[in-house]
């Protein structure tokens, strides 16, 4: 691939410029958002969705590119040809990972479509821990990236609670209306020592959550794992969630905090296996240590409390993994993918759908060519994998996944059979 410009980011900028950031996650990249502005600077989560960001994506970058980088491209592209900003003063960013995923060369891909489009001037961040580029006008300081952390907690902790309420609230909107609230007490504390008092918040939100009425009605629980993007994103999967919700589902989706805690694990694996990483892989222990930490805090405030399911510990969703794939296999989600899924079987959601997009090599590997491996261990896994890319549309996707849910209500009516024939003494 042939080098493209590289706009730097500057100090000077850093006053002059606003930042656009892709939304993936909207709870944790609103808390993002904030902590960013907090640290001084100018911030803007792009929030747009529809057929035009494809469009933009397919007019800026090949078709054969992966999907998340063509979504991502076109949300920025759109947002420069918009009107809404000075394109002289703004400046994208965009994760880079160093790994062998494609996903560390989108920045390239970026810079590319920004000169097709007439855009050269406008500078390309990379967030990176990989020392790939710097941008002089761009650090996150220690003190940022434990906000950032915590910030992602509270995210994962929002998320983890609301698909445990939102199905079952007897008043509709009842849980939107906590989570909102939420929101906003927890970015009001961005800035505060308040958003520190971890455990204190937690219960409090724990208790806010449970307050909600809800009713017992049984409703199919269906877990969502896939590449990360696809996993969490609404523009990636065509809002997943929302269509479980209207399906009468529980969609069950684990935090972003255990991705962070696999890279850190692999950054330790390359150490130990390999002699890599020989200046980082100290501090990354530690950071794993720390977020653990958290992370734990959170799981045992849900079983104190005792209302809701508590989500696996990391070091579980690792055991789940290493039944069924070594853990060298760690390009793109690499064996995480593979433990959430027998992780989820473990916790009683056998209903899952695999969000991958269309010639992700890596997630074939480790969705896709897991599969067998998993349902010969696990006969009564429901598993359905979805591939995204420009051409596929809603209604495809939409039709597999009502099938999918049709054996999942099936085998649920099978199971209150033999439940019923159980309790009457029916040997079954």
């Amino acid at each position: 691939m042939t080098k493209t410009k590289h706009v730097e980011f500057t100090k000077a900028m850093k006053h002059t410029h606003t930042i656009l950031i892709p939304q993936m996650l909207p709870i944790h990249f609103t808390f993002l958002q904030h902590i960013l502005t907090k640290a001084g600077y100018h911030i803007e989560v792009l929030k747009t969705r529809g057929r035009h960001i494809i469009d933009e994506g397919l007019q800026n970058v090949h078709n054969d590119t992966c999907y998340p980088a063509l979504l991502v491209i076109g949300q920025m592209i759109d947002a420069l040809k918009s009107g809404r900003y000075d394109v002289d003063h703004v400046a994208l960013a965009i994760t880079q990972t160093g790994g062998g995923c494609r996903a560390s060369n989108y920045i390239h891909l970026l810079r590319k479509a920004l000169i097709q489009a007439g855009y050269e001037q406008v500078p390309v961040i990379s967030v990176n821990f990989s020392r790939l580029e710097k941008n002089s006008g761009f650090k996150l300081t220690m003190k940022t990236l434990i906000q950032i952390a915590i910030g992602f907690l509270y995210g994962d902790a929002i998320m983890w609670l609301a698909n445990q309420v939102t199905p079952y609230e007897c008043i509709e909107g009842s849980c939107d209306r906590c989570t909102k609230r939420w929101i906003e007490e927890l970015c009001d504390q961005s800035s505060s020592p308040r958003f520190l008092r971890l455990k204190h918040n937690l219960n409090r939100m724990v208790k806010d959550y449970g307050a909600i009425v809800c009713h017992e009605q049984k409703k199919p629980r269906v877990g969502i794992v896939g590449e990360i993007y696809m996993k969490y994103a609404p523009l990636g999967n065509n809002e997943l969630e929302a269509f479980l919700l209207r399906e009468n589902c529980e969609p069950v989706v684990s935090g972003v905090l255990d991705f962070g805690l696999y890279c850190l694990e692999n950054v330790q694996f390359d150490h130990a296996h390999y002699g890599r990483n020989r200046h980082t892989y100290r501090l990354a222990s530690h950071a794993q240590q720390l977020i653990k930490k958290i992370q734990q805090l959170f799981i045992e405030v849900i079983q104190t409390d005792g209302t809701f399911r508590a989500p696996a510990s990391f070091n579980e969703v690792k055991s789940c993994a290493d039944e069924m794939i070594h853990r060298g296999v760690k390009m793109g989600e690499g064996w995480l993918l593979t433990g959430e899924m027998v992780e989820l079987i473990h916790s009683g959601t056998a209903n899952i759908v695999c969000c991958q997009p269309f010639g992700c090599l890596p997630n074939h590997i480790v969705a896709k060519g897991m599969m067998r491996k998993i349902k010969d261990a696990y006969p009564y896994a429901n598993i359905v994998a979805l591939d995204f890319d420009p051409s596929a549309t809603s209604i495809n996707q939409e039709n597999r996944l009502k099938l999918m849910l049709a054996n999942a209500r099936l085998q649920s009516v099978f199971e209150d059979q033999s439940t019923h024939e159980k309790s009457d003494g029916v040997s079954v």
